[in-house]
């Protein structure tokens, strides 16, 4: 093999991107071409003569594209494009499974360029790329002291991140006091709006809400959090510390808030999961305790799991048909909550709520 075909195989995964979403009416010739037009459109070319493009190979059923770079440089510049619209189709931009980000990072740069000119073909710079869709938010108010980290800790208390972005000064590199972010599972993205939205840190009040105006909230979710988000505020004046700005967002971790403000405990009742004849047999009883002790302690410091079976005589036992997760701390149940509401069992969606801890306490299963 020659030296440059070598080069070559041993940089396609780093110049590769894998484009998501394409029309029906996507080939390979067009996709070049719209990718060469916008590469060069946003300054996003390392070399001056020549197409960015040297390869497209699509995937007609799945409507996938993997788009091959000239260079590394200009493969990651092509992720700044995640969102754009192709033929009147957002398109989603990423790396390929087989991208080894070690390797690459000693291949050339893994991030856009800071100064592409996205505004060239019509994406916001610094807005989240390709944030984009109905349940982005917007998180405006931030301290200008909050790191990445600590900004992506209080947002991931409700869910993993499909997408992040604090926006910087481009001549500072200093926070702008904004961000903007897309969860994985966009039905907590109300849930993370109203938790949030109008918290005090220190003499700046968060706004979160959808970046698009005109989404709505879903109905089931318009009335949240009134009591939740005047506990939040207390708590904000009670702990915040401005001389210690590191403590703010892991605190704020602790106020999380089950729709319709009702305050997170440290036990989550689910429902939906298991029927009273999934639990009269004993193996059975003891392979389902198990399955969920394990479930549940992906979530954090589990105590115990709870799972009330029926009596053999058949006298009615309360709380059958539930499962009782009972947590060290607030913050593991709250993010067990999250992750476990619609959730399927058996086909089966879960539903997930937090359950009075005194009741718990007390055997009470029924409430």
């Amino acid at each position: 093999m020659q030296p440059l075909a070598m080069t070559q195989q041993a940089t396609r995964h780093a110049r590769r991107v894998y484009v998501g979403g394409l029309p029906p009416i996507a080939n390979e010739q067009t996709v070049a071409v719209f990718f060469n037009q916008v590469m060069a459109a946003i300054g996003g070319n390392t070399f001056a003569l020549g197409h960015a493009v040297v390869n497209v190979y699509i995937n007609h059923d799945k409507k996938f594209a993997f788009v091959e770079m000239r260079s590394v440089e200009e493969a990651s510049n092509a992720m700044a494009l995640d969102g754009i619209m192709f033929e009147g189709a957002p398109v989603k931009v990423r790396r390929p499974t087989d991208y080894n980000p070690s390797q690459a990072a000693a291949l050339g740069p893994s991030q856009p360029n800071p100064n592409l000119n996205l505004a060239a073909v019509g994406l916001t710079p610094g807005a989240g790329g390709g944030l984009e869709g109905p349940d982005r938010i917007f998180v405006g108010g931030l301290p200008y002291y909050f790191t990445e980290a600590q900004v992506r800790e209080l947002l991931e208390t409700f869910g993993p991140l499909r997408g992040f972005d604090i926006v910087k000064d481009k001549e500072t590199g200093n926070s702008k006091g904004y961000a903007f972010c897309l969860y994985k599972d966009v039905t907590v993205t109300d849930i993370a709006c109203a938790a949030l939205n109008g918290i005090q840190l220190g003499d700046r009040t968060l706004t979160v809400r959808r970046a698009n105006q005109g989404a709505e909230p879903r109905p089931e979710q318009e009335n949240i959090l009134l009591q939740a988000q005047q506990e939040a505020q207390m708590k904000v004046r009670l702990y915040y510390t401005p001389s210690i700005p590191q403590c703010s967002a892991s605190f704020i971790l602790r106020l999380v808030y089950e729709v319709g403000g009702a305050l997170a405990t440290k036990v989550v009742c689910l429902t939906q999961v298991v029927s009273a004849d999934d639990l009269r047999d004993d193996e059975e009883y003891n392979d389902i305790l198990e399955d969920m002790t394990l479930e549940g302690h992906k979530y954090g410091n589990l105590v115990q799991a709870v799972i009330p079976r029926p009596h053999p005589s058949g006298d009615p036992v309360a709380g059958v048909g539930k499962v009782f997760l009972e947590y060290a701390d607030v913050e593991s149940s709250a993010k067990a909550r999250i992750g476990m509401h619609g959730r399927k069992f058996d086909g089966k969606e879960t539903v997930a709520v937090f359950y009075p801890e005194n009741k718990f306490a007390e055997g009470d299963y029924d409430y």
